[in-house]
């Protein structure tokens, strides 16, 4: 997922995400790469049902869990319809540097036998979609237990036009303003993290805390299906972050290694700083740092080699406990599941952080950095020149993600709530929304 082809001057061999192809030669399906990308695709859509309805389900009281998986399920539904028919094209063909055209409006002219790199485009759409569908339904975790149905698909829906896909463009294809400054994003800093972190923040701030916040406490009901929920999360992420090369290549074994090696380590810097100021490390906590160390390598899985992974997790655990406690409790605002806490400051962290370890880029023609193939015979890990450049240019997407997303977020919000209104009314609220939204309660 990580870059469309650059155009280079004749002569210059392609940089990209798939296989180099030299200049004028027709792109062909791999069956190897299609494989991959089938199960790849697969595994991120189960990172949202059933990996993230089961982990924010067990972390919200018994009469909210089925309002909150369902959220989940139904921005799966709601959001792949709107992939298929502007999202996509919005995100993923050419257009000027904020925005893709409507060349694939309904999916227009998207044939079988069209090709995105080495697999099919339709794969490459999908897997594709099922970012789209993950980026909406973390921010749930920030408004639970409050937020309407209706609102929610309403806001779902324009965030996701508004917001995701003009951001992926930007990051992800090859007329986006930050592709074409060079931005590292392997697989979704910006685009995902700190763009689903900022509209949490954004959404718990106008819609207000919970009855009660904070002097009521707001216990899980079922920590045994957050735990279920999160391992689910963390084999998605192999997909997630694995599957963002396009090809079935070395690439993608070292971002399966180094997603691995961090989350791992993220897990256990989380436990050590909650052991050390609690005394106790909980399941709660071990399972959100793995979570931590997941979204802050997601962005640098592609340009780090493990020793880098080891240092993000690390780092990762111990910035995102105190997003989740000290900066959260700090500014007073009800982040209910620490959405902002865990992937808006663990997106920060890591995304800068790549510029840092980033150890696999070269400039392009146009003297922005794009990444070398790991398939590539001259392919090595040593440090690269400009780290210090490369820093500046992650600064820059970090900075332009969360002013674009927390503007529009806030003003489709606004317009949400003057209309239909954002929030259930304080009986429904103190009763559980299952009931009320859905006619149904877990017994």
């Amino acid at each position: 997922m990580l870059f469309r082809r650059v155009l280079p001057p004749a002569g210059v061999m392609t940089l990209s995400a798939g296989p180099v192809f030299a200049q004028g030669a027709a792109p062909a399906i791999n069956s190897g790469d299609t494989a991959w990308m089938i199960v790849a695709t697969g595994l991120v859509f189960l990172m949202t049902i059933p990996g993230l309805a089961l982990f924010y389900g067990g972390m919200v009281r018994k009469f909210n869990v089925l309002a909150t998986v369902m959220q989940c399920f139904a921005i799966c539904c709601a959001i792949s319809l709107v992939w298929m028919i502007i999202g996509y094209s919005l995100a993923f063909t050419p257009g000027t540097g904020l925005l893709g055209g409507l060349s694939r409006l309904f999916l227009s002219g998207l044939s079988p036998t069209s090709v995105t790199f080495t697999i099919p485009e339709t794969v490459f759409m999908t897997f594709q979609m099922s970012f789209a569908v993950i980026t909406p339904a973390l921010i749930t975790g920030a408004f639970a237990d409050r937020m309407k149905f209706s609102a929610l698909l309403i806001f779902t829906v324009l965030w996701s036009i508004i917001v995701y896909a003009p951001i992926a463009h930007w990051a992800w294809e090859a007329t986006g303003w930050l592709f074409i400054k060079g931005v590292l994003d392997f697989a979704g800093g910006t685009v995902v993290h700190i763009n689903a972190g900022v509209a949490g923040l954004v959404a718990a701030l106008v819609i207000g805390k919970r009855n009660g916040y904070p002097a009521e406490p707001f216990l899980p009901h079922n920590l045994v299906l957050s735990l279920i929920g999160a391992s689910l999360l963390w084999i998605g992420w192999f997909g997630f972050n694995a599957g963002s090369a396009l090809t079935a290549g070395p690439r993608a074994g070292m971002a399966l290694a180094v997603t691995h090696i961090a989350a791992s380590a993220a897990a256990l810097s989380w436990l050590a700083v909650e052991w050390w100021l609690r005394g106790k490390p909980s399941v709660l906590g071990g399972i959100t740092g793995a979570v931590a160390g997941l979204v802050a390598i997601t962005p640098a899985a592609g340009f780090v080699d493990p020793s880098g992974a080891l240092i993000i997790g690390l780092i990762a655990g111990v910035v995102c406990f105190w997003g989740a406690t000290g900066l959260k409790h700090a500014f007073g605002y009800d982040d209910s599941l620490d959405c902002f806490g865990v992937h808006g400051v663990g997106g920060i962290a890591g995304a800068l952080l790549t510029g840092i370890f980033a150890k696999i880029s070269v400039a392009n023609s146009e003297g922005a950095y794009a990444t070398v193939l790991a398939s590539d015979p001259n392919f090595t890990l040593g440090l690269i020149e400009g780290n210090v450049q490369q820093l500046w240019i992650q600064i820059i997407a970090v900075a332009a993600t969360i002013a674009w997303c927390a503007i529009a977020t806030f003003v489709i919000l606004k317009l949400i709530d003057l209309t239909i209104g954002l929030r259930v009314d304080r009986e429904t609220e103190q009763n559980g929304l299952d009931l009320a939204l859905h006619g149904e309660a877990v017994r």
